[in-house]
C-alpha cells in the first residue's frame, strides 16, 4: 500500500441470512447501534478498533460464498479476557484459546459465532514463533495435513485436526 494512503477503517462486508437476526448479534457483539439500516442491509461503523462493518441478506449462504474467519487484534491478553466477558454478559456463547500456536504466533484468544456462523476472535499476539516451530501448514483458513493439527479450519475439516471449529494447540475452552 502506498505510504502516501491513509486507512481510515477496514471494511468487512457479510452475507447473512436474515439481517434483522444478525443486527441484534453485533448490537451484543460490538455493543453499538448500526449507523446505517436498510431492507435488507445494515452498516456499523466501529470506531474503536476502526471498521466498516456491512450485512449484506441474501437468499441462500451456499450460493454467496464462505468466509474463515474475522478477527480483532487487540494489545493485551486482558483486552481478550475484556471481550469475553462483555460478550458473555451481553449472552453470546465464548471459547477460549490461550497460549496457542496459531498462524505462526503464540496468541490469546476467544471466539464468538453470529446467527448464520461466521467466527469472530479478539485475539492478543503474545510472541511471533520460528518458522522451524511445528504448525500447521494451513493455518488460519485451510485444510491442514493430516500429520499436523490444524489451526484455524472450518468444522468440515475437523477430522483432520482432530477438533471442532477453530482450534489450535491449546484445549478450548466454553
Amino acid at each position: 500500500m502506498p505510504s502516501e494512503v491513509q486507512v481510515l477503517k477496514a471494511h468487512v462486508s457479510i452475507n447473512v441470512r436474515k439481517v434483522e437476526r444478525s443486527i441484534d448479534f453485533y448490537r451484543k457483539m460490538l455493543g453499538i447501534e448500526p449507523s446505517k439500516v436498510r431492507t435488507g442491509y445494515a452498516k456499523f461503523d466501529v470506531q474503536n478498533p476502526p471498521l466498516n462493518l456491512a450485512l449484506n441478506e441474501v437468499p441462500s449462504l451456499a450460493d454467496a460464498g464462505a468466509l474463515s474467519h474475522l478477527g480483532l487484534q487487540v494489545s493485551s491478553t486482558d483486552d481478550v479476557l475484556a471481550f469475553r466477558t462483555r460478550w458473555a454478559e451481553a449472552g453470546l456463547i465464548t471459547r477460549d484459546e490461550m497460549q496457542t500456536d496459531c498462524c505462526y504466533a503464540t496468541q490469546d484468544k476467544t471466539w464468538v459465532h453470529d446467527p448464520d456462523g461466521n467466527e469472530w476472535e479478539a485475539f492478543v499476539v503474545l510472541h511471533d514463533n520460528l518458522p522451524e516451530v511445528k504448525l500447521a501448514a494451513a493455518c488460519c483458513g485451510g485444510p491442514a495435513p493430516k500429520a499436523v493439527d490444524a489451526c484455524c479450519v472450518k468444522d468440515a475439516d475437523a477430522k483432520t485436526a482432530g477438533k471442532s471449529g477453530c482450534g489450535c494447540s491449546s484445549a478450548a475452552s466454553a
